[in-house]
């Protein structure tokens, strides 16, 4: 006997022609061999559920990897009770977040993304009132980044086992790229004109250009690599050549590079960025320049690199040895 498909299914396949088509064999097989008529417009419905949630994060201009994250949330969601989101309520909702917690072990910042999910699904998409429909989020510890001292960064780099390895981490590390960035990066965004000397992101975080540094040293490595393996339109473009370099690439060599020189592990590659932010500092740099050069939007943001910066602490005086000796 072939089943009707499923609310919670047509809104996990809406994004999949092949198994969208599959589910609508089975509505048709059902049909023809049971009888029963299903209710098609009640079905269109469900299956439009992905595409307003779509639809309205494009137009309140959300980033590309903002919608990913909310949708794969959602599906999961979805899966997870094997029903339409839409048909959940608050009960049901932090039953969930519960189990991400508890069983799934996920992190509260990994909680919290499912719960700014959900909140945009039922308060924007579906109309539904805070009031009667909370969904909490939970307490971030506030922990400090890894960071990694000058003299491991160069170690990190002379563990390179290649031209692009090496030239991809230390544009990373110059230029406090996130890792987005770093694969996005165009050549016409690298300005090395004497008067210029800076490197465009664009539509970073938030959908925000801004300028940071090109150092004289990186834009020699720039250039060797480019005589040795003149990329076209992307810095760094994928193995094929038709498109960036995908981000898990990037942070599969990062830590390869990273084993092999016996550094701490965790944070990924966005680690060279946390390095970037504290060098500055510990190097004099004002902290709202260094705000601009990361793209933050509060400096309240990068004033967490005061924590990390060591010449901050090891040059300050405690005050007991401003007592008087008695």
């Amino acid at each position: 006997m072939v089943g009707r498909p499923t609310a919670a299914s047509l809104f996990l396949n809406d994004r999949c022609p092949e198994k969208a088509q599959f589910f609508k064999l089975n509505v048709i097989k059902s049909i023809f061999i049971i009888g029963n008529v299903p209710d098609l417009d009640e079905e269109n419905e469900r299956t439009g559920l992905r595409k307003r949630m779509s639809d309205a994060m494009v137009l309140r201009g959300l980033a590309k990897r903002t919608q990913e994250s909310y949708l794969a949330c959602v599906e999961a969601l979805a899966k997870y009770y094997w029903r339409s989101p839409d048909t959940l309520d608050g009960e049901a909702i932090q039953s969930y977040l519960l189990h991400l917690i508890t069983e799934k072990k996920l992190a509260y910042a990994s909680v919290n993304q499912a719960a700014c999910a959900f909140r945009f699904l039922f308060g924007t998409v579906l109309g539904r009132e805070t009031a009667r429909f909370d969904i909490p989020m939970a307490k971030v510890p506030k922990r400090l980044p890894l960071v990694l001292s000058r003299d491991e960064v160069s170690r990190l780099f002379a563990h390179c086992k290649t031209l692009r390895e090496r030239t991809l981490l230390e544009t990373v590390y110059a230029a406090g790229l996130r890792l987005s960035e770093v694969c996005a990066l165009e050549l016409s965004d690298i300005e090395s004109a004497p008067d210029r000397m800076c490197i465009k992101v664009r539509q970073g975080k938030g959908g925000k250009d801004r300028y940071t540094l090109l150092s004289p040293r990186l834009l020699d490595s720039l250039r060797l690599y480019w005589r040795a393996f003149r990329p076209r339109r992307w810095v760094f473009p994928n193995r094929v050549g038709d498109g960036p370099i995908y981000d898990q690439t990037v942070q599969r060599l990062y830590g390869a590079v990273r084993d092999a020189a016996r550094l701490p592990k965790g944070g990924g590659i966005h680690t060279l960025r946390h390095a970037f932010a504290t060098h500055l500092l510990e190097a004099g740099v004002d902290i709202h320049t260094i705000q601009r050069l990361l793209g933050h939007g509060h400096v309240s943001t990068t004033m967490r690199y005061f924590h990390l910066a060591q010449s901050r602490l090891t040059g300050t005086t405690s005050p007991l040895e401003l007592l008087t000796p008695t």
